[in-house]
């Protein structure tokens, strides 16, 4: 039903219906008094859905609030095609970071210490894409320096035409002849 019918008794007439003619009612208190009626039925079922929804949400959400000090990751867009401080695609990374919270602005705003490359970007974000940064020490990787004693340089010069004749020397079929190659002798 829709919500001009639930709330005048009848279909809406456009001008497209307006040649038909039909049974007229006389406005007066009793249509009021319906009107009244049915309008307070819809908000009460309105409020009770509202209600039921409101339940299910709290249910699984549990307010977050961080500290100032605290460090948090930023959430990158992961949209195809949406580009937020220079990370495109698929595979960029979803959360950034971590960045250091430097002043609480209301309930649900966080100004961050962004880096310098980063400075073109406002940096007061929504707690919604903030996430809290865990340090967990058994997870991290150690990067051991790399030492190299001496430059690195190619002992022997690789001839790719040779390379292919005898890739093509070597087939099963017996179809690899030199012309394939292109040999120039």
């Amino acid at each position: 039903m829709a919500p001009y019918e639930a709330l005048y008794g009848r279909k809406c007439r456009t001008p497209l219906c307006w040649v038909e003619t039909g049974e007229r009612k006389v406005i007066g208190t009793e249509l009021v008094d319906e009107a009244t009626s049915k309008i307070r039925l819809i908000r009460d079922r309105l409020k009770a859905v509202q209600d039921r929804q409101r339940k299910y949400y709290d249910a699984k959400h549990r307010p977050v609030e961080f500290e100032v000090g605290e460090f948090v990751f930023l959430k990158v867009s992961p949209m195809k095609g949406v580009q937020r401080f220079g990370k495109t695609g698929k595979l960029s990374p979803r959360f950034i970071g971590p960045y250091e919270i430097i002043e609480k602005i209301g309930n649900m705003a966080y100004r961050l210490d962004l880096p310098a490359h980063m400075q073109g970007i406002h940096n007061v974000f929504h707690i919604s894409v903030l996430r809290k940064y865990v340090s967990d020490d058994s997870k991290r990787i150690l990067i051991r320096p790399v030492q190299l004693n001496r430059l690195a340089h190619p002992t022997n010069t690789v001839n790719r035409r040779r390379v292919a004749e005898q890739s093509l020397s070597r087939s099963r079929e017996g179809r690899a002849t030199g012309h394939l190659c292109g040999r120039a002798e």
